[in-house]
């Protein structure tokens, strides 16, 4: 139970710091933005749940094989999700921003098959992530449009 302990303390607090120090700001207020972005509110409320599954569905596949292939593609996500608040809203570097969400997306992916015939839940858990990832992608690319 140590390990889920640190794994939810290391994701969760990890992504709400990386929230903390990257915010938004006035210049993504001024960007033109699609008419289906969801409100302000909404973010740190999904992603505070999608961290929790994050890092349960990491714990149990470091659990079972610590430095497998699994393991890889979840670090692998990981890393690109935090890299991405940094490069958008610090950076404000919209294109590379969606560059750093599709490498997401297909780390996900990858993490799901290969989860999916070793550890069902732990590939369940990654299902609601990978459909924000892509919503997210899609809102990603419609602001790089739009500006």
């Amino acid at each position: 139970m140590l390990q889920l302990l640190l794994f939810l303390v290391g994701v969760v607090g990890t992504g709400w710091l990386i929230g903390a120090t990257n915010l938004p700001g006035a210049w993504y207020a001024a960007l033109a933005k699609p008419a289906f972005v969801p409100p302000n509110w909404a973010f740190p409320v999904a992603w505070t749940l999608l961290y929790i599954m994050i890092a349960v569905a990491g714990w149990r596949t470091y659990r079972r094989e610590p430095s497998g292939k699994a393991m890889l593609a979840w670090a692998t996500q990981l890393a690109l999700n935090f890299a991405w608040s940094p490069v958008m809203f610090t950076m404000h570097q919209i294109g590379a921003a969606l560059l750093v969400l599709i490498g997401m997306f297909v780390a996900i992916v990858t993490y799901i098959i290969f989860e999916s015939s070793r550890d069902r839940l732990a590939a369940a858990l990654f299902v609601p992530y990978a459909a924000w990832v892509a919503f997210a992608g899609v809102l990603n690319a419609a602001i790089w449009r739009l500006n």
